[in-house]
């Protein structure tokens, strides 16, 4: 079975919980492929401001000129992505950090906003993936442990959101399960994690304000990946020992999205547990 994950740059903070999700990771993909995405956010954030470069956002992205694009591929393909990759190899399955530089694995083009009014500069979305060159890290026993960067038809690199990416990324694999590991428990409401978000229901919960932040982009991205085909999304905390596992192989834990063909957590869950989609 295929499966996508992707790591919220603040589980990556703390030494214990890398340890923990690279553990969880190296069991994984002993017995799936397992691509593995990640972020990086606030290290990246707190790298610009060393650095004396400020920070600025547009409907959640991150406005990117050429020198905030070079650092963020020194932070996410460099910093972050070996860190994860040595932590899952020192678990006891090979992995390896890539980036879009690498056999132009995720090509990208750039995004345009145009009720922003003003340029992203260097941010793209992704549109295809060098799938051949994951299957060839799979065959090997080697986990891809990949940067939320993508590249032009000219090599040029783009700053991607990494939780759009791994949504695009879980379509073009055909990954039949995608796990959003964040830093809370899933999808919260009044402080408690949903047990199910329908996909009718994310425009709806933007619009009135009920998620907010992050998870806006990562519920988007949700709809995308089920729109695409992925069977199982599940938004789950990533502090928890075990809850990558639970939430990869038996859809426990966190909030599950939905779509039309079941109702309730329960639904999906038994489904998942028979191999149907959520």
């Amino acid at each position: 079975m295929r499966i996508v994950v992707k790591l919220a740059g603040a589980l990556l903070e703390e030494e214990s919980v890398v340890r923990s999700l690279a553990e969880q990771i190296a069991e994984l993909a002993a017995r799936h492929e397992v691509l593995v995405l990640h972020g990086g956010g606030r290290i990246f954030t707190a790298t610009l401001a060393r650095m004396g470069a400020e920070s600025r956002f547009i409907a959640g992205l991150r406005v990117t000129d050429r020198e905030t694009r070079d650092a963020a591929v020194m932070v996410f393909a460099g910093l972050l992505g070996k860190r994860l990759s040595a932590a899952i190899s020192a678990a006891g399955r090979p992995a390896v950090g890539i980036c879009a530089a690498d056999a132009l694995c995720f090509r990208a083009e750039p995004m345009t906003l145009e009720s922003a009014g003003e340029d992203l500069g260097y941010v793209g979305y992704i549109t295809g993936v060098n799938v051949g060159f994951l299957e060839a890290l799979w065959r090997e026993g080697i986990v891809p442990v990949a940067a939320s960067l993508g590249a032009g038809t000219d090599g040029e690199l783009f700053n991607i959101n990494a939780d759009h990416m791994a949504a695009a990324c879980a379509e073009f694999v055909g990954a039949e399960r995608l796990v959003y590991m964040t830093d809370v428990a899933g999808v919260l409401e009044n402080g408690a994690p949903l047990g199910g978000v329908h996909v009718d229901d994310i425009e709806e919960m933007v619009r009135t304000h009920r998620v907010t932040g992050g998870m806006v982009l990562k519920l988007e991205a949700c709809r995308r990946a089920l729109e695409g085909g992925v069977a199982s999304i599940t938004v789950v905390g990533g502090g928890t020992p075990g809850a990558l596992l639970a939430a990869a192989e038996h859809g426990r834990g966190g909030t599950r999205i939905l779509d039309g063909a079941a109702q309730t957590p329960e639904q999906a869950e038994a489904r998942f547990a028979t191999g149907g989609g959520a």
